[in-house]
């Protein structure tokens, strides 16, 4: 006899597929550019993904019960297996060799220990992957991120770097950021979290984004940011707190470095991230010129003509780097 697939039953076997493929500890870049571009083809691979997920974590909710009703299946045809789990996992995830092969390839994620991928970025190096769980993480250059999934949490730590976090809904497993001794808690939502050497800040561009200190003990307050606001701690824990377009935040994504009264100091910092010729600022009063205006990454000689025009500077060739000097 010849089975016939319907196309349907066809997507979502391959969003199960997908789903497992992305398990895997060796996931690489090309894997979630190829996952992305699946993803693009058509809205029904992306409901399909999303059901998919849905029927993955209906199983991790009764695991025990589906391996017991797994192992009843092996057995001789003269067992009788329990009527009401097998008719609901064979028939409710679109037909019976999707939700079969589905509890079978997330299975070694289930009954294993939580694997932890690391991602870096080198200078000028921008990465968006997209993770297990269909969220999706872009990174700056110079950003070192691992990430740790459970059956109850989504961990991810932010060693240094910034990245930008579009993060799938999930109210049984929250995602956390750890960074610079606090943590930033979600279920579903999208914020920018920038870890580097003058401090802390979190930017929320929708959902709401709980940020507190990483143990109870330490000192520091806890915070609930929404939509609209930034969360800025330096290296000395002063807190501040205010109101900002998430946009001009999120702009070094598409090339755009936004300033508003920054010191030239930490605007030379991040354009050294981006260029593998260095920029040193010629004295520390220098350094603190207040810099507002938008810089676009194309090349460093437009760069820095361009910072030139802004502010009363001038750069000279310095050994192997660029010198920035008063004019």
């Amino acid at each position: 006899m010849i089975s016939i697939v319907s196309d349907e039953e066809g997507t979502m076997a391959n969003a199960s597929a997908w789903l497992a493929r992305l398990q895997r500890d060796d996931v690489s870049e090309a894997d979630a550019i190829e996952f992305e571009t699946w993803l693009a083809e058509s809205s029904a691979n992306v409901g399909a993904y999303r059901r998919a997920l849905a029927l993955w974590h209906e199983y991790e909710a009764a695991a025990e019960a589906v391996l017991v009703e797994l192992a009843a299946a092996n057995r001789p045809a003269r067992a009788v297996a329990r009527p009401g789990l097998s008719r609901r996992w064979l028939v409710g995830g679109g037909g019976f060799a999707v939700a079969a092969g589905l509890a079978i390839a997330v299975m070694p994620s289930l009954l294993a220990v939580p694997t932890i991928q690391s991602y870096a970025t080198g200078k000028g190096q921008h990465q968006r992957i997209t993770l297990a769980d269909g969220s999706v993480v872009d990174l700056d250059a110079e950003t070192k991120l691992s990430v740790s999934f459970s059956r109850s949490a989504r961990r991810v730590t932010l060693a240094d770097g910034e990245a930008i976090f579009d993060v799938a809904h999930d109210a049984g497993r929250p995602f956390t950021v750890a960074a610079s001794n606090h943590v930033v808690r979600v279920v579903g939502t999208q914020f920018d979290v920038r870890n580097r050497h003058d401090g802390l800040s979190v930017t929320v561009a929708r959902g709401k984004v709980d940020v507190r200190p990483a143990k109870a003990a330490a000192s520091g307050r806890a915070f609930l940011l929404t939509a609209g606001q930034r969360l800025e701690i330096d290296r000395t824990g002063l807190e501040r707190l205010s109101a900002v377009d998430p946009q001009e935040t999120f702009s070094w994504r598409s090339g755009r470095l936004v300033y508003r009264a920054e010191p030239l100091a930490n605007v030379v910092a991040d354009l050294n991230r981006q260029f593998v010729e260095q920029i040193e600022v010629s004295d520390p009063e220098l350094g603190r010129t207040p810099v507002t205006g938008v810089i676009v990454l194309d090349d460093q000689a437009s760069v820095v003509a361009r910072l030139s025009l802004m502010l009363p500077i001038r750069s000279i060739p310095s050994g192997e780097k660029l010198l920035l000097l008063r004019k």
